[in-house]
């Protein structure tokens, strides 16, 4: 299923087939059955449709949210991260298979996996309101790197992925959030407003199985996860951090306010 999804190309045919095996596991689930974990081979790099065209991130074209064609840009982006965040669950469950791991760690990915389809048809449609589409404007092309980095690392993979992007989506959605009431755009705000409330979980999920693995290993979590930053992360973290909200998802302090690029008064 998790390689099926990988290898689809199209971004409304990739999430149609993640949200129907995503049904059918939590189908099962509910009636008391299990679908087998199996193995596979996931791709190094998951299929992609022709469009959007990937550049270097130093070439995409810098967004100005103040005019309506920086606020498509600006949702454009999120629908490309959406999508990779749909493959970045689906390789967690099919690459690491061969760990082993408590069925939780199954049921927390497929269940993220199913959420950022529904994230990225919401921007998608938003997209279509607007006159434009997924693939009419350029897009990161370095998005993958987190997970071509850590392919062979599952501690490194949930502290990148989760821990570090997906908490940084904590951190910048109330901005956009705000950009887009400003401007009227109320389908745009309520789906970043979806986005912004279901992130916090994915985020968690990271952290619980991190700090999982950690207990596993009898290694310290704040000590492991600044080595894991600092071996597959370029560059320090950027604040300012939703404190509560990386709070809420597990994420205290001294986790990130040691990596980043600015130190506050009380951290020094």
């Amino acid at each position: 299923m998790a390689v099926d999804v990988l290898t689809t190309a199209d971004g409304r045919e990739k999430t149609a087939k993640s949200r129907d095996y995503a049904a059918r596991w939590q189908a099962a689930r509910a009636a008391g059955e299990l679908i087998e974990i199996g193995a596979a081979t996931p791709p190094d790099h998951p299929s992609r449709p022709e469009k959007p065209e990937l550049l270097s991130p130093r070439d995409v074209p810098k967004r100005k949210p103040g005019s309506p064609a920086g606020r498509i840009a600006l949702l454009h982006a999120v629908a490309h991260i959406e999508l990779n965040a749909v493959d970045l669950h689906w390789d967690i469950i099919a690459r690491f298979s061969h760990v082993p791991m408590p069925m939780g760690f199954y049921h927390d990915w497929v269940k993220a996996a199913d959420e950022e389809s529904k994230h990225f048809n919401l921007i998608c449609d938003c997209l279509e309101n607007m006159g434009s589409f997924y693939g009419a404007l350029p897009a990161h092309a370095g998005m993958w790197r987190a997970a071509t980095d850590t392919m062979e690392d599952l501690q490194g993979r949930l502290a990148i992925v989760p821990m570090v992007l997906e908490a940084r989506g904590l951190d910048v959605t109330p901005g956009m959030i705000d950009v887009f009431q400003k401007a009227g755009a109320t389908d745009a705000v309520d789906s970043l407003k979806v986005i912004y409330a279901e992130e916090v979980s994915h985020v968690a999920y990271g952290a619980k199985w991190f700090n999982f693995g950690c207990g596993r290993d009898n290694s310290d979590p704040k000590e492991a996860f600044h080595a894991l930053v600092r071996k597959y992360f370029k560059g320090g973290l950027k604040p300012p951090f939703n404190e509560e909200k990386r709070a809420e998802a597990g994420l205290p302090p001294d986790f990130y306010w040691p990596l980043a690029d600015e130190l506050p008064a009380y951290v020094r």
